[in-house]
């Protein structure tokens, strides 16, 4: 009898109250937004488009390599210049000689630009370069 007794007068209510569930909701939401785009590497760039795509087994952390469409070259997101980007790969690959080097350039840019990234690698002491591709998804 109590217990009715303290309902009726504003106690123990048996309703559910969603505020706080839409509250933490809303906040993992925007959490989810900020971090979604710091957990892409290098810079953002238009990747070719391939239908079989090689299948790496090796999940070790690349060293990642970008040429934007206008030419400029980034280590993961800071760029360099032509004249300083060997001296920066080659400390990187010093540090661990068999880092991966995984070059990202955008479809826009040509052949030359990219041959001329990967000889500056080769010069670095990287024993390889992979080249990063989009997959065409199978409709």
């Amino acid at each position: 009898m109590g217990m009715a007794i303290a309902a009726s007068k504003g106690g123990v209510k048996n309703e559910i109250n969603i505020t706080p569930l839409v509250d933490v909701v809303l906040v993992l939401l925007i959490i989810f937004m900020v971090v979604t785009p710091l957990l892409q590497r290098g810079r953002d760039v238009h990747l070719p488009k391939v239908k079989q795509p090689a299948d790496n087994k090796k999940q070790t952390d690349p060293l990642v390599l970008s040429i934007t469409p206008d030419g400029k070259i980034y280590v993961e997101t800071v760029r360099y210049g032509d004249d300083k980007i060997e001296a920066k790969i080659a400390r990187e690959i010093s540090a661990d000689p068999n880092k991966r080097v995984l070059l990202k350039g955008d479809e826009s840019v040509t052949v030359g630009d990219v041959r001329k990234l990967m000889d500056h690698t080769k010069r670095a002491g990287a024993k390889a370069v992979q080249l990063a591709v989009e997959e065409i998804k199978k409709k």
